[in-house]
């Protein structure tokens, strides 16, 4: 067995865990950021639904054992969220600020490996795009399956 196979191997088992405690994270807001509280409660809004969006995808993926792998492919690939080996942990590339961005990343890593398992299954953009709106609804689908 070598290297590469391991560590798919790895991050295929660890995958699925390690999303779910990465999306639960607290997203540590600070309220000085914010001008008032209507701003603060905007962005708070926003994250929650990134939340239950990644949430969702992520319920999905438990459910079809065939998209774990896809989702430790997507992992192990190039991205921001990315799967280190020797800590068997996520590491994520911030881009402008964590708490407004982290769970859509996951949920971004989530909907790309949904798509390639569904490409695999056969189906094309058009069928995944509204397989995708029958499974999760219109505002994820518009949001991570266009």
């Amino acid at each position: 067995m070598n290297i590469e196979t391991e560590t798919k191997d790895t991050a295929a088992a660890d995958a699925l865990p390690l999303l779910a405690k990465f999306i639960r994270q607290r997203p540590g807001l600070e309220y000085g950021n914010y001008g008032d509280v209507k701003a603060y409660r905007a962005e708070l809004r926003s994250i929650t639904a990134d939340m239950h969006a990644a949430e969702r995808l992520l319920n999905f993926a438990a459910i079809y054992d065939g998209v774990r792998d896809y989702v430790a492919r997507e992992l192990t690939g190039s991205g921001r969220l990315q799967y280190d080996v020797k800590r068997r942990a996520l590491d994520y590339c911030i881009g402008q600020y964590w708490p407004t961005e982290y769970r859509a990343a996951a949920a971004r890593v989530l909907s790309n490996a949904i798509w390639a398992y569904w490409r695999d299954c056969g189906y094309t953009g058009d069928a995944i795009r509204k397989q995708a709106r029958r499974e999760f609804g219109r505002g994820i689908a518009s949001r991570f399956f266009n």
